[in-house]
């Protein structure tokens, strides 16, 4: 007999099997040793009450043993395969040349990046320089923007495709078990790149490529067909199927479809700012303690409020975390947040920004790039503000609602620097406002947010792409061009790691259609 239960347990009790199955066996009223097996399906934290517990979704094995259950990463050999081309290496990328070598295309991955060995040393610069170089930063090389940007797996996109298939090939390339149970599964920026490595791996040892510092200058389009591409090396890969998996930070990208007539289109963003606090703060108030227990992950977040019918909300939310410099050109400035697997370190940080929409912005109501411009002089004004260097503009949380200039900033985790600026003078007014409006809102809602403890570090830009590139919904396809298929983050399918790999998965699928 197989039975599906709830369980709660204290978190010194979260891995002991004893006590599970304790529990068990008095929940469905047996005798414990009639308990084969426990597997849990869901494990979450349950912090509504004084005492602080875990709760568990369990399947119970009453009897009899448990199937023993594989996944399968011995992929067939492709190598002479029809090839698919991929541009871009990021997850949409990576679990797309997967799909492809599982239903025996060749994928041809094509990265303007670095492999995540070598982007560590443009990471360093960029941190303790500010120097930014355009191919490889956080946001372009081998695994996207998700390599060295945290690898939260947590996503709402339960019906675009097999959500556990994608934890599985994580945990069979190197991540750990509890992606597959926990309710918010996280990697871990410092676990990341070996994974990555490890998933090219695969794709290499199945006959697929990968070509690095390769970046795509034009799509070769003949009577409405794709059938290949061309880099700026002058070198051509021919294939009737692309799939554009470029991220949601590859400006140049949409500008080139532009320049070759293939419609791309303005997309409502998000902007705003990262906001740090102490880790103490947020275990406090969400633990209900005065110091966290040994045996609570450091706690996270998420909080939403209306303002004038717009949603002010967090994203993004990093435990123990560190805010980066994200900024894909010079002259600009982009944070993001990031945390190691432990997410051990004394600070917590999320974006907290604010929709904007098409009418937000003024301008040519045809012009696809409306949003990005405006996107672009935000960033650009930072910069500014930051005084260069990637020293990113900053104010204490209280100060930038009572509207003073921070006499000094506290201690935080951005390593280029910060410097005291009324960001108000950074923000547009619609975000600056409501931001302004929100933050209080949230105080009330958890005790200890509302601080001069806490910083704002502006700006939060990238949250999703102000640029989409349309797609039929059924072919996946590309309105104009046959063969093209728009993928993931920078195509506007997608907003994080795992809806950006379903999303890959579900391109591949479709490109067969096509070869």
């Amino acid at each position: 007999m197989i039975s599906e239960i709830e369980i709660t347990c204290l978190p010194e009790e979260r891995e002991d099997e004893k006590v599970l199955i304790k529990t068990a066996s008095l929940k469905l009223k047996i005798n414990l040793n009639r308990i084969f097996a426990l597997q849990i399906l869901k494990r979450s934290i349950d912090a509504r009450g004084k005492q602080v517990l875990y709760r568990m979704q369990i399947k119970v094995y009453v009897d009899e043993n448990p199937p023993q259950e594989t996944f399968d990463v011995n992929y067939q050999n492709v190598s002479q395969k029809k090839p698919v081309l991929i541009v871009g290496a990021g997850p949409a990328g990576l679990f797309a040349a997967l799909r492809c070598i599982g239903l025996g295309m060749k994928p041809v991955l094509l990265e303007r990046g670095k492999n995540v060995k070598d982007r560590r040393r443009d990471l360093a610069i960029l941190n303790k320089e500010g120097i930014v170089n355009p191919e490889s930063n956080y946001c372009f090389g081998e695994g996207g923007a998700g390599t060295y940007s945290d690898g939260k797996l947590y996503t709402r996109s339960t019906k675009r495709g097999d959500i556990n298939s994608v934890l599985q090939t994580f945990v069979a390339h190197g991540a750990s078990a509890d992606i597959l149970v926990d309710a918010r599964p996280h990697i871990g920026t410092n676990k990341l790149p070996q994974i990555i490595t490890a998933i090219r791996e695969t794709i290499q040892n199945a006959g697929g490529e990968i070509h690095f510092n390769t970046k795509v200058t034009e799509l070769l389009v003949s009577f409405d067909k794709i059938y290949g591409i061309k880099t700026a090396s002058g070198e051509t890969f021919k294939s009737d199927a692309v799939i554009l998996a470029t991220g949601h930070s590859a400006q140049d990208m949409y500008r080139l479809l532009h320049r070759q007539n293939i419609l791309v289109e303005a997309k409502p963003f998000a902007l705003g700012v990262r906001i740090e606090h102490p880790q103490e703060i947020i275990d406090q108030s969400q633990y209900h303690c005065a110091v966290r227990g040994e045996f609570l992950p450091p706690s996270y977040y998420s909080l939403v409020e209306q303002v004038d019918g717009r949603g002010v909300f967090s994203f993004c939310m990093c435990p123990g975390g560190i805010i980066a410099p994200c900024a894909t050109k010079p002259g600009e400035i982009v944070v993001n947040g990031w945390s190691p697997s432990k997410r051990n370190n004394p600070f917590a940080n999320s974006g907290t920004v604010v929709q904007i929409n098409l009418e937000d912005v003024p301008g040519d109501e045809k012009d696809p790039f409306r949003l990005l411009n405006f996107q672009q002089q935000i960033e650009q004004a930072a910069f500014t503000a930051g005084g260069g260097n990637q020293i990113a503009p900053a104010q204490r949380m209280i100060d930038f609602i009572e509207g003073r200039l921070s006499a000094d900033l506290p201690i935080n985790s951005y390593v280029p620097g910060t410097k005291s600026t009324m960001l108000k003078e950074v923000l547009p007014d619609k975000v600056f406002y409501r931001l302004k409006e929100a933050l209080p809102q949230f105080g009330k809602k958890m005790k200890g947010y509302y601080t001069n403890e806490a910083i704002l570090v502006g700006v939060e830009s990238r949250t999703s792409s102000p640029v989409k590139i349309p797609r039929d919904k059924i072919s996946y396809q590309h309105p104009q061009i046959s063969g093209l298929f728009p993928c993931g983050e920078g195509a506007g399918y997608a907003g994080g790691i795992i809806s950006a790999a379903i999303d890959g998965i579900n391109c591949a699928e479709a490109a067969l259609n096509v070869l």
